[in-house]
């Protein structure tokens, strides 16, 4: 049965700072809607309507460009162990770039990552729970080494060549605002 809360209670904030994977959800006023999975240590609870997460370097760039035109996002957490649960979050969001006022603030949370193109900071408006029932069981192995092989390999100069090949504009045409002059 799912049940609606106005923010997040303690025993939520508990599951999700035990979550290894989350679920992004975004979309632009017309077009493709994103859902996007996010790992590693990227995501920080501040309180119980906010929260900060990473967004690394991926093949696209949805969520910045859906952001930049609607503040919507969804934020979804399940239990893979344990009893079963789904954490929905609603809310808004902006992302911020190397740029803007708030970068700094926002990375001091996190240690530095060479691939950190924007940090998401997400007001939480209505927490929702429900039954995860149909969420087969999962172990989490290992963190894929993937990412660090591949960064190793591009340098910083590359990241930034990546940046602007395959992350200035979203599957729509929507720019991203990675780089100023977007």
């Amino acid at each position: 049965m799912a049940r609606r809360y106005d923010e997040m209670t303690a025993e939520h904030i508990a599951f999700v700072e035990q979550q290894k994977l989350f679920f992004v959800g975004t979309a632009a006023n017309d077009g493709t809607i994103n859902v996007s999975p996010k790992g590693w240590e990227s995501l920080r609870v501040l309180s119980a309507n906010r929260i900060v997460w990473m967004n690394i370097t991926g093949s696209g760039n949805e969520t910045a460009a859906h952001l930049a035109q609607n503040e919507r996002m969804t934020i979804m957490f399940c239990a893979f162990d344990g009893s079963p649960k789904i954490l929905r979050l609603y809310g808004k969001a902006v992302a911020a770039h190397p740029r803007d006022e708030q970068w700094n603030e926002l990375s001091a949370m996190f240690e530095p990552h060479v691939s950190a193109r924007q940090y998401v900071d997400f007001r939480i408006e209505l927490a929702q729970t429900s039954c995860g029932f149909g969420v087969p069981f999962y172990d989490f192995v290992e963190e894929r080494d993937n990412m660090d092989k591949w960064l190793a390999s591009k340098g910083n100069d590359g990241i930034e060549d990546y940046w602007r090949e395959k992350n200035q504009v979203s599957l729509d045409g929507l720019p991203t605002h990675i780089f100023e002059e977007d």
